[in-house]
C-alpha cells in the first residue's frame, strides 16, 4: 500500500530578514508541517492545507525541495510505502496557531537557529530538507552536522 504525505519549510521576510517557520510535534521534537493526501487534491494542495491547518499560516509554494520514501508497518494496513514531499512555501497571509490536537507548538526562527534546532532535536531524515530549504534561500549549511 501506498501513502503520500507532504508538507514544507515556511519561510517569510521581515524587515528584510529571514525566518523559518518550526513545529514541535506532539511528541516534543522539532518538525515541519506535513500530513496526508486526502482525495481529489494535488500534492502541492495537500502541502498548503497541512502548513495552514497545522500553523495557521497562508503561503505559496516557491520550489520543491525533496521528498523522504520510507517504509512503516501499520497494525491493519501491513507494511506501507510512504512518500512524503516536501516544498519551500513563502508565507504570505494568515495568524501563526498551533494546532493544539496535533503539535505542541509553531514558532519562527532566524535560519541558523532554526537549523541548530534542527539538528539537536529534530529528525534525522529532516535534516537534508532544511538544509535544502536554506539552501534554495540563499544560505549554506553543512549537512554532515
Amino acid at each position: 500500500m501506498k501513502e503520500i504525505s507532504a508538507g514544507g519549510v515556511v519561510f517569510r521576510k521581515v524587515g528584510g530578514e529571514l525566518q523559518v517557520q518550526l513545529i514541535q510535534d506532539r511528541y516534543g521534537k522539532i518538525s515541519l508541517p506535513k500530513g496526508k493526501m486526502e482525495p481529489g487534491e494535488t500534492i502541492e494542495q495537500t502541502a498548503l492545507r497541512e502548513i495552514v491547518e497545522e500553523t495557521g499560516m497562508e503561503g505559496v509554494i516557491v520550489s520543491p525541495i525533496d521528498q523522504i520514501k520510507y517504509k512503516y508497518n501499520h497494525e491493519s494496513k501491513g507494511l506501507v510505502d510512504k512518500e512524503v514531499h516536501y516544498y519551500l512555501v513563502e508565507a504570505v497571509g494568515g495568524k501563526l496557531q498551533a494546532q493544539v490536537e496535533e503539535i505542541r507548538g509553531v514558532e519562527w526562527f532566524e535560519p541558523m537557529e532554526a537549523w541548530r534546532r534542527q539538528k539537536q532535536s529534530g529528525y534525522n531524515n529532516n535534516d537534508r530538507i532544511l538544509a535544502g530549504a536554506l539552501r534554495l534561500l540563499g544560505l549554506n549549511v553543512q549537512n554532515g552536522g
